[in-house]
């Protein structure tokens, strides 16, 4: 039996999936799904491999558009979007992190973390400005010159974290933030993760195949065949207010 997750009848959902299928070739990877997220709510998705979890996410995202059915951000069908206005969304309003960062080799901390506001129109003072800023409260002031490939993956996830924050997102998605590290860095970038994205007031949704990821979020959704299997609470293994202290 499916458990689900209810959200307060009183607060709009910030996002949300009305009934999205998505297909490649013969292979249905979504096959009808709606979920909500609120406001300042972490949700862990999980589920087997092939099992739709990383499609959803990307739907959820704009980075994908589904087949049948809508995406809805803060009131606007995301999944109506052009091409142009949907990366606009994705850059404005929405933050990354991905398991291998997927920073730039060729420019800096500093760099990476200012592209997405010059992306957007900033000048580049400022959003350089912006980027040390973020690097510093993330401890790697020290770091700002340096390339991705003078870093410490732990380094380099960092470095990825501040950039999906630079733009004050409503929403991060991170899929397998961890998966590249090890133990003790994974458990410390997910406590990184957690806090600053508590400090920004926004939304966290993560993909993840590690159970001890998954509870650093309030929420868990298994996703199976394409389908949401299960939907529940989960207790944290920190609550905002302890990881901000």
């Amino acid at each position: 039996m499916i458990e689900q997750h209810l959200s307060p009848a009183s607060t709009p959902p910030l996002l949300q999936t009305r009934g999205i299928t998505k297909s490649f070739g013969q292979v249905k990877a979504l096959a009808g799904v709606s979920v909500s997220i609120a406001r300042g709510e972490t949700v862990a998705i999980m589920g087997p491999s092939g099992s739709g979890k990383s499609t959803l996410l990307h739907c959820l995202s704009g980075v994908l558009l589904p087949d049948q059915g809508e995406v809805v951000f803060d009131g606007q069908i995301v999944s109506a979007l052009k091409d142009r206005p949907r990366s606009h969304l994705r850059l404005s309003r929405f933050g990354f992190v991905f398991q291998d960062g997927q920073l730039i080799p060729e420019l800096t901390a500093r760099e990476n973390v200012a592209l997405p506001l010059m992306l957007t129109g900033t000048p580049r003072g400022k959003a350089m400005n912006a980027a040390d800023d973020m690097l510093g409260r993330l401890g790697l002031a020290e770091l700002r010159t340096r390339r991705p490939g003078d870093m410490s993956g732990g380094q380099a996830q960092r470095t990825a974290i501040a950039r999906a924050l630079v733009t004050h997102p409503s929403v991060v998605f991170a899929d397998e933030p961890s998966g590249a590290l090890d133990q003790a860095t994974g458990h410390e970038m997910m406590q990184i993760l957690t806090a600053t994205v508590a400090m920004a007031g926004a939304s966290l949704v993560l993909v993840t195949h590690d159970i001890n990821v998954a509870r650093w979020c309030g929420r868990l959704l298994e996703i199976r065949d394409g389908l949401v299997h299960t939907d529940r609470r989960l207790e944290p293994i920190a609550t905002a207010a302890e990881v901000l202290r």
